[in-house]
């Protein structure tokens, strides 16, 4: 089994803040290579990032990935730049504060959290097959397991908006329903594992930035929720561990997935996004 990332080459997006920011300084630490897909920029202040930038272990590729043009862009910059990856983390993503859509005209917690997950695993695949560890580790949550009812119709256009628990939750449920029931044949087919994880609770929060976050929420979060390195802590353990392809993994223990009878639809509906319009 891997105990150690250090001598790997890790590609995370969403790496400038909140968990990724906590994951890449842990990799860059190490003596990992860091592959930054990202659309802000990182903190001018950090002298470990700073350093890693001038020496090229932290590579930055820029895009909002929400929309298909600057991410088609990005990945084929990416792709024409790096000799492989050995490990993709699929991080970015966030609790919106309140209902937006992306430039192709869907919902943006799915357009970001579930759709472009899929789209970049598949245009990556090459370069993970080029990689020693060949894994790839998706960001969700338990949020979901809140949720009374889940439709995956509702994803591109939900009739209501709810901070944290709404479409920011099903969203991530989308995520891993489609990891889950595309999971064995990838691995079958490509020699590529790939999991979920809920990284928990984190004190995520911004000073200057709307946030998805119920109001009621916000306190506990700011006294008790731990940094954010915790939770890149679990998505290190869930890289390195020897896991089934497929599982969605709660504190490094996999969990059992709510509407997983929904999941072949999920996988339709993201795979027909890819064909059809990324494509």
């Amino acid at each position: 089994m891997q105990t150690t990332l250090s001598d790997k080459v890790a590609m995370i997006t969403g790496a400038s803040s909140g968990i990724g920011l906590a994951l890449t300084r842990q990799l860059l630490q190490e003596g990992s290579h860091v592959i930054a897909l990202i659309r802000s920029g990182f903190p001018k202040d950090d002298a470990l990032i700073q350093e890693a930038i001038h020496n090229q272990q932290l590579r930055i590729y820029q895009a909002d990935l929400s929309d298909f043009a600057k991410l088609r862009a990005a990945l084929d910059q990416i792709k024409r730049t790096e000799e492989r990856i050995d490990i993709l983390f699929n991080n970015a993503g966030g609790s919106f504060a309140d209902l937006q859509f992306s430039k192709q005209g869907r919902e943006l917690h799915y357009e970001l959290q579930t759709v472009v997950p899929y789209i970049i695993t598949m245009e990556l695949k090459e370069l993970l097959k080029r990689g020693m560890l060949k894994r790839i580790v998706h960001t969700s949550t338990s949020a979901f397991n809140t949720m009374k009812s889940f439709d995956p119709e509702a994803l591109d256009r939900p009739g209501q908006f709810k901070k944290l628990f709404g479409p920011y939750a099903a969203s991530k449920l989308g995520l891993s329903l489609w990891t889950q029931e595309l999971a064995a044949s990838f691995f079958e087919q490509e020699g590529i594992t790939m999991v979920t994880v809920d990284p928990g609770g984190n004190n995520t929060m911004r000073k200057g930035k709307k946030s998805g976050i119920p109001f009621y929420l916000k306190p506990i979060i700011r006294l008790f929720f731990p940094h954010p390195s915790k939770g890149a802590s679990l998505l290190y353990q869930a890289a390195i561990g020897d896991n089934k392809p497929g599982a969605f993994l709660v504190n490094n223990v996999r969990k059992n997935l709510k509407f997983a009878q929904q999941a072949s639809r999920v996988l339709d509906k993201v795979r027909t996004i890819y064909m059809h319009e990324y494509l």
